[in-house]
Order: C-alpha cells, then sequence, then structure tokens
C-alpha cells in the first residue's frame, strides 16, 4: 500500500459518522471525488455519486458512508444516557469501549458502561450476557441537568471512537469502520486509475447513506442515476479465526464473489462475466455465501429491475470497534473494480441480461 492510499485509509476509516449523521463523511469523499468525474449528484437523503460519461452502459458501483453506532433515547436522573442501536450490534462487544457523543454544542468523549467483576462476587446468577437496551452511556456527568447543559438531547449520535494502525507485519490493518470506509477508498483509488482511461460505459461511482438501518439511500440513488447494473462495493464478515477449512470469508484469498445472501442470488450471466474478468486479469478471488445483506437488495428491486450484486472484501470482527483485514484483498476488490470498468460494455451487458 502506497502512502497515498494509507493517507486515505487513515483519514476515512477514523472520520466518525452513523447512519443519519454522515455529514463529515459526505464532505471529505464529496471533495475527494469531484476532481475525479465529470459531473457530482447528491439524492435527497445525502448520497454523493461522481459521473464518469462515456458511451455504453450506465454501471453503478456503491459503497456506503455510515458505520455502525447509536442514538440516544433518555437521559437518566444520574446523567447517564440510554440509547438505541443503528446497525447490527453484538452486545457482547459493545461494554467499555471509548465512543464520541456528537451533541448541538460540541463533541465529548463517552464509553459504554459495563459492571465491574468485584461487583459480581457472591453473586448467585453470575455475568449475564446484556442486551443493547441493558448498556447505558457514561460521559462523567454529575446528573440529568449537568448533561442538558452540555446540550445532550434525545436523538444525539454516538460513534465509535478508534484509531488506525498497521499490524507488525505491515500487511494487515486494525480499524473501525472497514464497513464500510472499504468502499470509500476503494472507489476513489480506483478513480484515480481510471482517470486517464475511456471505459466503454458510462461510470457512476459513489456511496449511499444509511445502509446499516434498511439500505434506506440506495432506492433514491438508484432511481436518480438510472444505472443499467449495479455493484455494491462492500465488506463482509471473515469467518477465518478458527481455521480455513469448512469456512468462507477467508482474509488473504483476494476479493469476494458474494454468490448469495438472504436478498440477492447472483444471476447465471452476470457470474460468468465476473469470473472471466478475474481470471483474465490475474485477480485473486473467493466464493462467499452471506448471512446478511447490502445495498444491491435495494438497487435489485428499483426502476423495472436492475441486475446487482455485492463486491467486497472478507474482514474479522465486523461491526465492532476493532476490525482486522487484509491489505493484499483489498488491493484485489480495487483490481476488480478497475477491471469491470474496463471491461463492461454494450456486449457484455447484453449477454449478462440474456437468456
Amino acid at each position: 500500500m502506497n502512502d497515498r492510499t494509507w493517507a486515505r485509509v487513515k483519514k476515512y476509516t477514523e472520520l466518525q459518522g452513523t447512519s443519519g449523521q454522515e455529514h463529515a463523511i459526505r464532505q471529505s469523499f464529496r471533495s475527494d471525488l469531484e476532481p475525479l468525474v465529470d459531473t457530482i449528484h447528491q439524492e435527497g437523503l445525502g448520497g454523493v455519486y461522481g459521473v464518469k460519461e462515456g458511451q455504453g452502459p450506465r454501471v453503478m458501483f456503491a459503497a456506503h458512508m455510515d458505520e455502525v453506532g447509536f442514538i440516544v433515547k433518555d437521559i437518566l436522573p444520574s446523567g447517564a444516557l440510554k440509547v438505541a442501536a443503528l446497525g447490527g450490534w453484538n452486545p457482547a462487544v459493545i461494554s467499555s469501549q471509548r465512543f464520541t457523543l456528537f451533541t448541538s454544542k460540541g463533541k465529548y468523549p463517552i464509553v459504554s458502561s459495563s459492571v465491574s467483576p468485584h461487583l459480581l462476587r457472591g453473586s448467585a446468577y453470575g455475568p449475564q450476557m446484556p442486551t443493547v437496551e441493558d448498556i447505558l452511556f457514561d460521559g462523567g456527568f454529575l446528573n440529568k441537568d449537568e448533561a442538558w447543559s452540555f446540550g445532550v438531547r434525545p436523538g444525539d449520535f454516538i460513534v465509535p471512537q478508534v484509531s488506525t494502525v498497521m499490524t507488525a507485519n505491515k500487511r494487515r490493518v486494525i480499524s473501525k469502520s472497514w464497513d464500510n470506509r472499504f468502499g470509500l477508498v476503494t472507489i476513489l483509488d480506483a478513480l484515480e486509475e481510471l482517470e486517464n482511461v475511456q471505459t466503454p460505459n458510462t461510470l457512476i461511482m459513489g456511496a449511499n447513506v444509511q445502509e446499516e438501518v434498511g439500505l434506506r439511500g440506495a432506492h433514491g440513488a438508484v432511481n436518480l442515476l438510472k444505472p443499467d447494473i449495479f455493484f455494491a462495493v462492500d465488506s463482509s464478515a471473515a469467518d477465518d479465526t478458527s481455521g480455513q477449512n469448512g469456512h468462507q470469508g477467508i482474509l488473504d484469498q483476494g476479493t469476494l464473489l458474494r454468490v448469495f445472501d438472504p436478498t440477492v442470488v447472483m444471476p447465471l450471466r452476470l457470474k460468468e462475466f465476473l469470473l472471466s474478468v478475474a481470471e483474465d486479469n490475474h485477480i485473486p478471488y473467493q466464493y462467499f455465501v452471506s448471512k446478511g445483506g447490502t445495498d444491491a437488495a435495494a438497487a435489485q428491486t428499483e426502476l423495472t429491475g436492475v441486475p446487482a450484486v455485492a463486491l467486497g472484501v472478507a474482514s474479522r470482527y465486523i461491526h465492532t470497534h476493532q476490525t482486522v483485514w487484509s491489505i493484499k484483498d483489498f488491493e484485489a476488490s480495487k483490481a476488480f473494480v478497475v477491471a469491470i470498468a474496463k471491461n463492461l460494455d454494450d456486449a457484455n451487458l447484453k449477454t449478462i441480461m440474456g437468456d
């Protein structure tokens, strides 16, 4: 990974923005995207896309800006905050972590509560698995009135606060929000590689909002930009820490071909096209079946139906403070996006759409 890309990775993974609160990410992404495309478009919820004009099919690559986080529901008399989750969280990994609380008066450090082991001694029940509703957030406020005086209100956002670092072997990275700042970095890097290339299509490349709370932004973006085909560029859950046999989503094994999830079945001809592109360009890939969904599910049911599938990488521990991901897989995914953009012409789209 070169220094320019590493700086971009650090910038976007350390930026904070959960669903409905993507403005800092949008501002930075739009600024980086604008010099690389012919026109910029923003849909009503806040998704931003650049269009690189050309002849041929309208090919859309979509990341999403938002990361998982929380929203304040209530302020207790003690000054602690009750929250609702934005996106999917495993309650076991929330407690005793550092976050940032965003309010109208400023942003403040805050931590998620837990029960110290000392307080469990002598308990007949022992440690219990909490629910999200059980976990309070503690900003050190003395009481509700003090929290209120600092601008804390229901509807304020709480987002993980983490620094991005490279592992000792320089082959992997530890960060928050690789789901889905991976997509933002991939799209920007790919557009730089395509800057002086005339692709056989019109490229539509950008990022949606509110993916983590129901794929909301993709609907408006597809209706605004009317693609012929749609690729969600996203990070998926790796399942390789207990060994590779019988598992899918393995670090260092290449980009993902997500052939099935509960919301999208990869169309046969599209799968054949993607396999051909990967093999012709010597891009390492792995098949992937997921239990979760992506913006491809929202895109495929818009207009008169849009062929759609997710591409991306497998990353360990997504939807937590600390994701471990492979630089090799990121580079393969970026190469895959570039190769698809260079090869998806009218003839290939007709084959994908045909019998």
